[in-house]
């Protein structure tokens, strides 16, 4: 009972971060923009939440403040994007490529050279709090940023298939040039949509550093960007869908984390392998039958067909 506790709670830990990123890529590209700078958002976001918690000694505020420095990166992304028409991957890698480099500049500028931050403050736990101490229920360890994530997906979810905002932005992601000829701003719902991925990776990023291990570091963020763009995939497209596919990759990261650390005869190194494995198999396995909004990764010129 034990362990079957333990692994929900560290899957739940582990898959937050991605779902935040995931509910950020599944916004981008409903619109008709791929964003493969989700990790690089994520990147600024760990380090804006735990500097803005550190300066503030508050982690909301330092949540609140990721994901406006992960909407203000994700602006870069939109200008090359959207108003210069550039190619959607080159500049999410372009992203992908400066973020680190930004973020590890601005800690050493905050904490005097240093490349991690002070131990922050985490947000409050919902479940394994003290008073949870010495019932199995105490190892569920569930974050508030755990129920966020889930709220926010159902609000994602509400909000494109159930309001004429999100109507509108799904006919941008599939005929642009229809939206178009009905009066629907291709450029400016484009726009609100790469912010609002921005920020939601911000959030993802937060989560790593004031929710798990309560201070950046260079290694905080890695890799848990493209797992989310997997999720995407793996998810259809579909918020609900993405959210299972991190639950998914989250449960591969705590099996990771309990077989190395029971008596199992298994090499550390290929343990660590796992989650990013499941994403090869994953996207090897889905990546043919998930079918994309038809604009996805297409630049709008007005007045194109």
């Amino acid at each position: 009972m034990n362990n079957v506790i333990l692994l929900i709670g560290i899957t739940l830990m582990y898959s937050t971060p991605l779902v935040f990123g995931a509910l950020g890529g599944v916004v981008s590209e409903r619109s008709g923009v791929t964003n493969i700078g989700i990790e690089g958002m994520m990147v600024v976001g760990a380090l804006a939440a735990a500097a803005g918690s550190y300066f503030t000694g508050s982690p909301w505020m330092g949540f609140l403040i990721a994901g406006i420095c992960g909407a203000l990166v994700a602006l870069l992304h939109a200008v090359a994007s959207i108003s210069f028409a550039a190619d959607q991957t080159v500049s999410g890698v372009a992203i992908n490529l400066l973020a680190p480099g930004l973020a590890l500049f601005a800690c050493r500028s905050f904490f005097d050279g240093g490349a991690t931050s002070p131990i922050v403050t985490k947000l409050p736990k919902i479940f394994g709090d003290t008073w949870m101490q010495g019932t199995p229920w105490a190892n569920l360890n569930v974050n508030v940023t755990t129920v966020i994530a889930l709220v926010l997906t159902a609000v994602v979810w509400f909000v494109l298939y159930k309001t004429k905002w999100g109507l509108r932005v799904r006919a941008v992601g599939e005929h642009p040039a229809a939206a178009d000829t009905l009066g629907i701003s291709v450029s400016k719902t484009r726009y609100a949509c790469v912010l609002c991925s921005g920020m939601l990776a911000g959030f993802g990023g937060a989560s790593v550093t004031i929710a798990i291990i309560s201070q950046f570091t260079q290694t905080a963020i890695c890799g848990q960007g493209f797992i989310a763009l997997a999720a995407v995939i793996f998810g259809k497209w579909k918020p609900f869908g993405a959210y299972g596919a991190c639950m998914l990759f989250g449960a591969t990261q705590a099996l990771t984390i309990i077989l190395g650390g029971g008596s199992f005869p298994i090499p550390s190194t290929i343990l660590s392998m796992l989650p990013y494995v499941m994403t090869i198999i994953v996207l090897i396995l889905f990546v043919g039958k998930s079918v994309a909004p038809k604009a996805d990764g297409v630049p709008y010129i007005k007045g194109s067909r």
